[in-house]
């Protein structure tokens, strides 16, 4: 499941701002079904919907110990764009826990000829979930 979207104009100047881009809101693939290509063929499509639809890029979240989807990711030309700490608020009962990180991934799509939208260091950009919108 995917979306095309952006951040409302009035926050145009921030620097969380995201301009017209694809979002992967979920993909899954059930566990029998794994490691025959699915997952490829359905990101390959939300990409084709997104240069389809003029956006610069195509993001998603990913747990940090998913260390399966991430590699996957990368396989497809994905990089880490940015670190949002607590993303997964896996004990929002308890709030002395923290949840757990999320990459934010990104892949430049065709009008993002120049890369803008995409770093090499994303790892080292760390951003709280309150600024993620």
């Amino acid at each position: 499941m995917g979306k095309v979207e952006s951040s409302p104009d009035a926050y145009k100047y921030s620097e969380h701002y995201l301009p017209w881009h694809a979002h992967i809101t979920a993909l899954t693939v059930a566990p029998e079904a794994r490691r025959l290509g699915i997952g490829k063929i359905l990101t390959e499509q939300l990409e084709v919907a997104a240069n389809a639809n003029d956006a610069w890029f195509m993001d998603l979240f990913v747990r940090k110990s998913n260390e399966r989807a991430i590699e996957f990711y990368k396989s497809m030309g994905y990089s880490v764009f940015r670190v949002v700490k607590d993303y997964y608020g896996d004990h929002a009962t308890d709030p002395t826990k923290s949840g757990e990180d999320a990459f934010d991934m990104r892949k430049s799509m065709k009008r993002d000829v120049n890369h803008e939208h995409v770093r090499d260091d994303g790892e080292d950009h760390e951003v709280e979930p309150e600024d993620v919108w």
